[in-house]
């Protein structure tokens, strides 16, 4: 048995004996290999999740979006600002004699405080275009436009932050021409009628205007410095039948609303039967104002949207012929609004890319289309005031037409 023993080999001990061991290390070693992968799998679904986090966070408003808008905003109050300058001294230089015999302080706070806004809503769309065109030019001489573009950008995106800008310009003109500007213009108004030139209405000739319907009043003069009205004629009808008729020498109008009528003559008629009464004084509650039948050439510039709208109706449903300009005020307020915005896609489209005639050619076209603009207008107020059209589509053509420029403009830019 000893020798038995002694006859077997270390080798062999030590092969018996590490061979346990060496598997039990390279099970290990497995083990762990597949821990890291594991490790590694969930790191890189775990970036993947940070990723697609970080990309669904992404501001909808970029860096360029303000640098745009902060661009058109700024420029625009410049070129108003320096526009405002120079009209103010060609206003002084015209109205000059008148200036020097008024109070400064109404001049500065009754005058030019109410002129300057309604002056700067009515030019603009025209403001907004030499804007756009302007500090657009600029940018894209500088190749700032090629950049953004080349980054990935496309055209259409970068539309976005002039129209945003451009609708909060129509926003704030809307507001300003509807509720705000008409109040100043009264104020305005009645400046340079007491020191520059009256151009207030105070006498008419040949009232005639249907107080309701069937219901006609007639006076041949009024006179509104002394609220007096001579040979007045009331008549009402019913199916186009005569019933009633009064008439009096003269009427005086009241702060209350009341007309009252001296030497008057009333007259009811049925059928053959007629029964007159006569008088030296009747109170009546005509409802009309002298207002109504002595319209000034400004007056449709003091009444808010809503008080202009109501007048429009009132005089219309009286058979007043001389609304045109009441009519086209109203709706020159909200064409004007969209012209901002028409114009600014106009202007962008021209100057978003570089040319060789530089920043100065494109201010030079968006100046003359800026004013070929207005002058279209005119001539279709024109057209309202003539009867050829409709008001609402005589403020519109101009909006339709250069619409349509500025789609062409756009589609051919966007290339």
């Amino acid at each position: 048995m000893q020798d038995s023993i002694e006859n077997i080999q270390p080798e062999e001990l030590n092969g018996d004996a590490t061979s346990p061991i060496t598997s039990v290390e390279t099970s290990a070693d497995d083990e762990k290999k597949q821990l890291s992968d594991i490790d590694n799998s969930a790191e890189s679904a775990e970036s993947s999740t940070t990723e697609k986090k970080k990309e669904a966070k992404k501001p909808l408003v970029k860096k360029f979006d303000l640098y745009i808008i902060k661009k058109f905003i700024g420029t625009f109050f410049f070129i108003i600002l320096m526009l405002l300058l120079v009209i103010v001294m060609f206003d002084i230089n015209e109205k000059l004699d008148a200036m020097l015999l008024a109070p400064l302080k109404e001049t500065v706070f009754k005058y030019f405080l109410n002129f300057l806004p309604g002056f700067i809503n009515q030019f603009a769309p025209m403001f907004v275009f030499i804007t756009v065109i302007f500090f657009t030019s600029k940018l894209a001489d500088r190749c700032e436009i090629t950049a953004i573009l080349s980054s990935g950008i496309s055209f259409n995106r970068l539309a976005v932050p002039y129209i945003v800008s451009a609708v909060f310009i129509s926003i704030g003109t809307l507001v300003l021409s509807l509720y705000i500007i008409p109040p100043a213009n009264v104020k305005r108004i009645e400046y340079t009628n007491q020191w520059v030139k009256n151009k207030r209405v105070d006498y008419g000739d040949n009232v005639q205007l249907q107080m309701r319907p069937g219901v006609m009043f007639h006076m041949e003069r009024y006179d509104n410095t002394t609220k007096h009205g001579y040979h007045i004629s009331i008549e009402e009808f019913k199916d186009n039948v005569l019933v009633s008729r009064i008439t009096a020498q003269s009427a005086v109008y009241d702060t209350l609303g009341r007309w009252k009528l001296s030497d008057y003559n009333h007259r009811k008629f049925d059928g053959l039967k007629e029964t007159m009464t006569t008088g030296s004084m009747m109170d009546t509650l005509l409802n009309f104002d002298p207002k109504d039948f002595l319209i000034s050439k400004n007056d449709q510039e003091t009444l808010t949207s809503p008080e202009l709208k109501r007048y429009i109706t009132e005089q219309r449903e009286r058979g007043v012929a001389n609304i045109q300009q009441f009519e086209i005020e109203y709706e020159k307020r909200y064409a004007m609004t969209a012209a901002a915005l028409i114009l600014t896609i106009i202007g962008f489209s021209l100057s978003s890319r570089k040319v060789r005639g530089g920043t100065g050619l494109n201010i030079m076209i968006g100046i003359v289309l800026s004013f070929s603009y207005i002058l279209f207008m005119q001539v279709t107020q024109t057209f309202a005031q003539n009867g050829y059209t409709s008001s609402r589509v005589a403020m519109w053509i101009p909006n339709i037409l250069f619409t349509l420029i500025a789609v062409v403009l756009y589609k051919k830019a966007s290339r």
